[in-house]
């Protein structure tokens, strides 16, 4: 029987390759991070992954010893820019600030030129920003209990603003509705402030907001809180209850933010990422300056955030499946 093995010296050859493959990015784990980095923002200047980018940037600079570059590559509503890091060499140099819509795009866009579970690797967690329900103090209820009950009564009746179609302010209310067994009809807008200019003017009775544009209002009284998206309550408002605490039980959603890299970027140049960000979130100023914008910051290790991308991808295939959500 004729045999078909490869003569001695190719396999020596592969082997002598593959070991020097292994040995060469162990050397460069080692030796990082040599040069400066890129952190890809998926979005304009200006929006909220932008701000968090550029308020952590400077600080974890210099706790890596090199230079963070901030690039912005918006468009597709991130997907140009998250295609860019997918496809990046997986060197540890080139990393993507995502937020709680990459988990959810998979759901609302069939074919994405990337695998959002697959194609990445997860560096480290930033936050949790949690969403507000709010309403008009002359809307009718006064509890979530109340609004739920109304809701069953009337079924499509009640009205519920959003910044836009697809993005969290919409689907914080549509996982509301699926847990709830209720159907409020959705009304969007073009953004945060024209949603909460007729949530205020009496117009439109319920929102989700983002905390950073709902608290002056409800400290002011022109609005009331419901209850708080995330599975804790918000130190940004430590009286409102979470909504699970208010009469939905297992209701959670947090507009996170986070850090990832390219799939098969050497775990050692991950940990060494993952260890000097949360050096920087455990600062004090930095803390204080992500609360201000609503969200909390965390201190957890890398397999913690990619459990938690795993969960988030799982919860909305099934949340959206079912809506046909055709996003802007």
């Amino acid at each position: 029987m004729r045999r078909n093995n490869l003569p001695w010296t190719m396999v020596l050859w592969v082997v002598l390759v593959v070991s020097f493959e292994f040995f060469d990015r162990d050397a460069q784990s080692q030796s990082y991070p040599s040069r400066p980095l890129r952190l890809v923002v998926p979005y304009p200047p200006s929006g909220a992954n932008d701000t968090i980018a550029r308020l952590i940037g400077p600080k974890v600079s210099q706790t890596l010893g090199q230079s963070l570059v901030i690039d912005n590559r918006g468009g597709a509503n991130t997907i140009i820019g998250t295609e860019l890091v997918a496809k990046a060499d997986p060197d540890g140099y080139t990393l993507l600030i995502v937020a709680a819509g990459h988990t959810v795009n998979p759901a609302l866009y069939p074919k994405l030129p990337y695998n959002t579970e697959k194609d990445f690797t997860e560096v480290v967690l930033i936050g949790d920003g949690a969403y507000v329900l709010v309403t008009h103090p002359n809307s009718g209820f006064n509890s979530l209990s109340e609004l739920i009950a109304i809701a069953k009564a009337k079924p499509g009746e009640l009205l519920y603003a959003s910044s836009s179609i697809g993005n969290l302010t919409h689907l914080a209310a549509e996982l509301f509705n699926s847990m709830a067994g209720i159907k409020m009809l959705h009304v969007p807008y073009k953004g945060g402030g024209p949603a909460m200019l007729d949530v205020l003017g009496g117009r439109i009775p319920i929102y989700f907001s983002t905390v950073a544009v709902a608290r002056p209002q409800i400290y002011s009284g022109k609005v009331k809180a419901l209850g708080v998206t995330t599975a804790h309550r918000s130190a940004a408002l430590p009286n409102v209850p979470t909504i699970n605490e208010a009469g939905l039980p297992g209701y959670e959603l947090s507009g996170w933010y986070g850090i990832v890299a390219p799939a098969k970027t050497p775990p050692l140049m991950i940990e060494i990422l993952n260890q000097r960000i949360r050096d920087v979130l455990r600062q004090s100023a930095i803390k204080d300056k992500l609360m201000d914008s609503g969200v909390e910051a965390t201190d957890q290790p890398a397999a913690f955030f990619a459990k938690r991308i795993h969960a988030e991808l799982l919860k909305w295939e099934k949340v959206l499946k079912p809506l046909a959500i055709k996003p802007e």
